[in-house]
C-alpha cells in the first residue's frame, strides 16, 4: 500500500462517528478539490495530499479546544508508516496554521502547500455543501438557527470566535462570507466565486421567509 492508501485506511477508521460536516465525507471532498488545485499550482503533491487527508484528524473544536492535538496525531501515524521526517513537519505545519480560527491570531507559517489545501478545506465551508454542514453542526451544538436580537459580529477576535455560542445564521457573516476574499489560488478564487452568490441567494430567500414576504 501506498502512503496514501495507508492515510485513507486510518482516517476512514479514526472517524467513524464523526460529527458529519467534519467526517470522512469532509476529508474525501477537501482531498478532491486539492487534487483539482494541483491541476494548475505548482506544489508536493505528496504533502498537499498528506495534508488534506489529516487535516481534521482530531478538530480541536471536538478536543476541549486543544489545537496541538491534529498535528500530534497526524505526525505520529506519518511516522510509524515511515514517511520522511521534512515531509511530517511541513504537514503538521499546515494543520497547526491552516484553518479559519488560526488566521484570527499569529500566523507564523506559510507555504504554497498551506494555500492549495487551505482553499480545498474553505471550499468545502461554503456553496451548498457549506450551508448544510453550516446547519449540521448548529444542529449538533444545540444553537438557534437565526436570533433577529442577537447582534451578528462580522469582525470576530479568535478567543471570541471559539467560544462563539451565536446562531448559525451569524456564522454565514462571522466566516462564510468571507471567505472568497481569502482564497489563495486561481482555481480556489473562480470556483469560491460562484459558490459565494449561491449562499447570498439562499440569504436573500431565508430572510424572506423568515418575515413571510415568500
Amino acid at each position: 500500500m501506498t502512503y496514501i492508501d495507508k492515510t485513507v485506511t486510518f482516517v476512514k477508521d479514526k472517524l467513524k462517528g464523526a460529527e458529519s460536516g467534519h467526517d470522512w465525507w469532509h476529508i474525501y471532498r477537501v482531498w478532491n478539490n486539492t487534487k483539482l488545485i494541483l491541476e494548475t499550482e505548482d506544489a508536493d503533491r505528496l504533502v498537499c495530499e498528506l495534508t488534506a487527508l489529516l487535516h481534521d484528524i482530531a478538530d480541536s473544536k471536538f478536543n476541549n479546544g486543544d489545537e496541538s492535538i491534529g498535528p500530534r496525531i497526524a505526525g505520529e501515524f506519518l511516522l510509524s508508516i515511515g514517511v520522511e521526517s521534512r515531509i511530517i513537519e511541513h504537514v503538521q505545519n499546515i494543520i497547526a496554521n491552516m484553518s479559519y480560527k488560526a488566521s484570527l491570531g499569529e500566523v507564523n507559517f506559510h507555504s504554497k502547500e498551506l494555500e492549495i489545501v487551505q482553499d480545498a478545506d474553505r471550499l468545502d465551508a461554503i456553496g451548498a455543501i457549506g450551508i448544510a454542514r453550516a446547519f449540521n453542526y448548529g444542529g449538533y451544538k444545540n444553537r438557534e438557527i437565526h436570533n433577529p436580537n442577537i447582534k451578528i459580529e462580522k469582525k470576530i477576535e479568535k478567543e471570541a470566535y471559539k467560544n462563539s455560542t451565536a446562531p448559525t445564521i451569524n456564522h454565514f457573516y462571522e466566516k462564510l462570507l468571507l471567505l472568497k476574499d481569502k482564497m489563495n489560488t486561481s482555481t480556489g478564487k473562480k470556483i469560491a466565486e460562484q459558490r459565494h452568490i449561491y449562499m447570498e441567494e439562499f440569504l436573500d430567500q431565508f430572510y424572506a421567509e423568515w418575515e413571510g414576504e415568500r
